[in-house]
């Protein structure tokens, strides 16, 4: 382009990276922006440790609706990326409670029944009547989303209570849906929103026979293996990468953000796209408080609480074989509230265990472990940390007792997850701030009129709001005319048992809202 061309430009600066930041940079970049993407680390280099091996903070996994993802990874030509779909085990002080099947390697019903057949001789010791009083979690599903405000009371309430409602026994309770909550939401059932909860095992778990399937990178790491390709193709659109970079204020004037102040100077702009964490935008509204003041929806964010996180990388003297590569601990009192899992990434990753190695010789297995809700266990000493680790692997799998530790990683990130807390949802931000320059993108915000099916702590979901943040601001018409619309994917209808159900749960509970007697399971 030429300098005119550049000059007249709109310029959009997008805060934080990750895949909202990202796919608002890339919608914005292919709306003919100028594009200047901000994070205050290094979104596309991957950590490494101390000796020099890789080091990835929380695993995250790719589950089967992620149409956008996969789309984009076969747009810039990423291949080998991924494992095949993986089973995953659930232990406790007891041994294996349960195993997650691949659910598309069985024969696919309708849902829920799919499930149910395809995993009934997978529980170990959960009885099948307490498996069987989940049963009025489906009813409350037909139901929590039936208006905003019957949703916002969902919302308001915990979902232990809403368990407890529905008629869920306490046993399915704590030795299923607790150790799920804890390392799908990140906190117990007791500090999570029934709501979004809800809507959590609906899109992973129930909305289809396959939903639950989920696979891994075989290797690298997201930011080494799908970001860092993502950036490069920025980065030839003409989009300008800012890493190590802190926003120190928004400057609000005017009725609008016209500048960007960081900690290498400040940066002009006509948009901007917030795309940070609970903790980045506690830390950026504090600094920007004539744009508090004047976007109390953006400001309410600000009062929202995140989720500390402890991720472990273990590198052992011998390889120990395991029944799955994914693991979750559930009921280990050594846990102290957290939420354990871990990941064999030397069979993850079996054809890159060089990688996994560094410079050093390739010994044993490599595992990644995580802690969530984690601040019980942060204070504790990184070897104690590496200790507790070894001994809750040796319950799961006795291989582990022979096994040495010889070389290990804990960090500890405070703050680092979204909290779906009680009555937290109208106190996200939304994706079209009242600021008219200003848009949100991550898993955490509102999406309103453009919401997608994707829900939770979701890769997918950040994804597409970082797509309809760069879409809402060229439909606001703040990007000089600037007006194409990035498209999306969305993910597989609901199915016909599902739909049907909603419509006539939406037909009984009318009627009762009629008579005064509201919905069955909140008032």
């Amino acid at each position: 382009a030429t300098t005119t061309e550049a000059e007249t430009r709109p310029k959009v600066v997008v805060v934080g990276g990750g895949w909202g930041g990202f796919g608002a940079a890339l919608a914005a970049a292919e709306n003919n922006c100028d594009v200047t993407l901000i994070d205050a680390g290094d979104p596309t280099s991957g950590m490494t440790t101390d000796s020099g091996k890789p080091f990835e903070p929380g695993m995250r996994g790719f589950w089967k609706d992620y149409p956008n993802i996969n789309q984009l990874g076969d747009e810039l030509g990423i291949e080998g990326a991924y494992t095949d779909f993986t089973e995953s085990s659930f232990f406790s002080p007891d041994g294996l409670e349960c195993t997650a099947p691949v659910f598309s390697g069985s024969r696919e019903l309708p849902s829920p029944l799919g499930q149910v057949f395809a995993s009934f001789d997978r529980f170990k010791r959960l009885p099948l009547r307490d498996r069987a009083s989940i049963a009025g979690l489906l009813a409350a599903m037909l139901d929590f989303n039936r208006t905003p405000e019957i949703f916002d009371l969902y919302d308001r309430m915990t979902a232990y209570e809403l368990f407890r409602r529905v008629g869920v026994t306490k046993r399915l309770v704590d030795d299923f849906l607790r150790p799920t909550l804890l390392v799908g939401l990140f906190k117990p059932p007791e500090e999570l929103s029934a709501a979004v909860t809800m809507e959590l095992l609906y899109f992973y778990a129930l909305a289809h026979q396959t939903s639950f399937d989920v696979r891994w990178l075989a290797r690298g790491t997201v930011q080494t293996t799908l970001l860092k390709p993502l950036a490069d193709r920025l980065v030839e659109m003409g989009v300008k990468i800012k890493p190590r970079t802190f926003v120190t204020q928004l400057t609000y004037e005017n009725e609008q953000v016209t500048s960007v102040k960081t900690s290498e100077g400040s940066v002009a702009c006509d948009a901007v796209v917030l795309a940070l964490g609970a903790g980045g935008m506690k830390r950026v509204l504090a600094s920007s408080t004539e744009l508090s003041k004047a976007a109390p929806d953006l400001a309410a964010s600000a009062s929202l609480n995140a989720i500390d996180v402890v991720a472990v990388r273990l590198w052992l003297d011998r390889t120990v074989k395991t029944d799955t590569p994914v693991g979750v601990f559930a009921k280990f009192p050594e846990l102290r509230g957290a939420g354990g899992t871990f990941f064999m990434l030397d069979q993850l990753q079996k054809d890159n265990l060089e990688e996994l190695w560094g410079d050093d010789d390739v010994q044993g297995s490599v595992l990644s472990a995580d802690f969530y809700n984690s601040g019980a266990i942060a204070p504790l000493s990184d070897q104690a940390i590496v200790e507790l680790e070894m001994k809750l692997l040796s319950e799961a799998y006795a291989g582990f007792k022979d096994a040495k530790v010889v070389d290990s990683c804990v960090k500890r990130y405070q703050g680092a997850v979204s909290w779906f807390s009680p009555g937290s949802f109208s106190k996200r931000p939304p994706l079209a701030t009242s600021v008219k320059n200003v848009c949100c993108a991550g898993d955490w915000v509102r999406m309103g009129s453009r919401e997608h099916g994707a829900k939770g702590l979701c890769q997918e979901r950040a994804l597409v709001s970082g797509y309809e943040a760069a879409n809402e601001l060229a439909s606001r018409g703040v990007l000089n005319g600037n007006r194409r619309m990035k498209q999306r994917l969305e993910i597989r209808d609901d199915e016909p048992a599902y739909t049907m159900g909603v419509r006539a749960s939406s037909v009984i509970q009318g009627a009762l809202d009629r008579l005064g007697v509201g919905s069955v399971w909140v008032r």
